[in-house]
């Protein structure tokens, strides 16, 4: 089993950079490959429902249109950790951000794609 912890979240100015961590240690189930298997970052904002930001899996990595070429996605399997870098940040940005985990080595954008998710860091750009 995978249990996704997020930090990093804050408070930063609109055209400002952030970055978040993903502390997605590996359990019992480790065995069966779960340092390759699919991330992604979610992210959720009052009044909205949960939308895709960013995945990555053995064979790429993915983004919504509406952070690609600001938001970079990455991992350190050695570590169990998966970040999400955030440049030029809108205010539109402005959400709680949850890191999830998939059971297999493959990138989704669904929500309901994803086995096991955080508690979600706030992340608010100001501007």
């Amino acid at each position: 089993q995978v249990q996704p912890v997020e930090s990093g979240g804050g408070l930063v100015q609109a055209g400002g950079s952030l970055t978040l961590s993903c502390a997605a240690s590996e359990g019992a189930a480790s065995g069966r490959a779960f340092g390759m298997n699919g991330m992604g970052w979610f992210r959720q904002a009052p009044g909205k429902e949960r939308e895709f930001v960013a995945t990555i899996c053995w064979n790429g990595e993915h983004y919504a249109d509406s952070v690609k070429g600001r938001f970079t996605i990455s991992r350190d399997n050695s570590k169990n950790m998966v970040y999400l870098q955030m440049y030029n940040l809108k205010s539109e940005d402005t959400a709680v951000y949850y890191c999830a985990a998939r059971s297999v080595r493959t990138c989704a954008v669904y929500p309901e794609n994803y086995s096991y998710w955080g508690q979600g860091t706030q992340v608010t750009v100001s501007s």
